[in-house]
């Protein structure tokens, strides 16, 4: 049986422009092309898709995926051991919303009108979350600021990379602060926080205005940063990413 690229579309979800992207850089090619350009699709190839959309849910990058499809040679295998992650992811998310479902009970049992309540154990915020899974997207987004920050990010101990946490999260928390009250994004306190922002990446990197606002993008359009900061306040990552876009303007143009 066949099936034309508007049926695997609505059989999987993933557009068909995505698709004939695929198709484009050979990493699901159809089983055949008619004269009139019209792609179709057999069984092998929907579970070739099955296995990408595997691997995209577990991080790895299309070039990533395209290796592991070149040699791979069990199927069943190749199921078993996706199965495996997958198995593995779960238990870090059931470990998640133990965590969020932990912070939400101390937040509303030491709430006091209208001031945040105290966590009582800060590291608490951050069970199962894997800041590991990044580091290859951020590799391969940026290569040279990528082995710049691993020279600079390379001697920090446990406790510097604990304490550089705090301080990423105490930021989110001021931005929210900000937000909450209805501050707009160019008020002079927002913007300061903000060049605060800009100026910690420095030390990794030096992002221009367009790089910067690209930065600031990511955060509502990636699902991942999305939910790092929806955590923090609904919301937050358009604030954020609002706010990097007028200091670009305003302080990098």
């Amino acid at each position: 049986m066949a099936w034309s690229i508007a049926d695997v579309a609505r059989l999987s979800g993933v557009t068909s422009r995505t698709l004939r992207y695929y198709d484009e850089i050979g990493l699901l090619p159809p089983a055949g092309t008619g004269r009139n350009g019209h792609r179709s699709y057999e069984q092998r190839d929907l579970l070739r898709l099955q296995q990408i959309l595997l691997m995209r849910e577990l991080g790895l990058g299309l070039r990533d995926i395209a290796a592991v499809l070149d040699r791979q040679a069990d199927r069943v295998a190749v199921l078993r051991e996706h199965h495996r992650r997958l198995l593995a992811e779960r238990n870090r998310l059931d470990t998640l919303v133990r965590t969020v479902g932990r912070t939400i009970a101390e937040l509303e049992e030491g709430k006091d009108g209208d001031d945040m309540a105290e966590i009582n154990r800060p590291e608490n915020l951050f069970e199962g979350f894997d800041a590991s899974r990044y580091e290859d997207e951020a590799r391969e987004r940026w290569p040279r600021e990528y082995e710049r920050s691993r020279r600079i990010a390379g001697p920090l101990t446990a406790e510097d990379q604990e304490r550089t946490q705090r301080e990423i999260t105490a930021r989110m928390v001021r931005m929210a602060d900000f937000m909450v009250a209805g501050t707009p994004v160019a008020d002079p306190a927002v913007q300061a926080e903000t060049d605060a922002h800009y100026q910690w990446l420095c030390g990794f990197w030096t992002p221009s205005a367009t790089a910067y606002k690209g930065l600031g993008q990511m955060f509502t359009d990636d699902p991942r940063f999305r939910s790092a900061y929806d955590k923090i306040a609904a919301g937050l990552a358009e604030y954020q990413r609002d706010a990097m876009a007028v200091y670009a303007d305003a302080r990098l143009s």
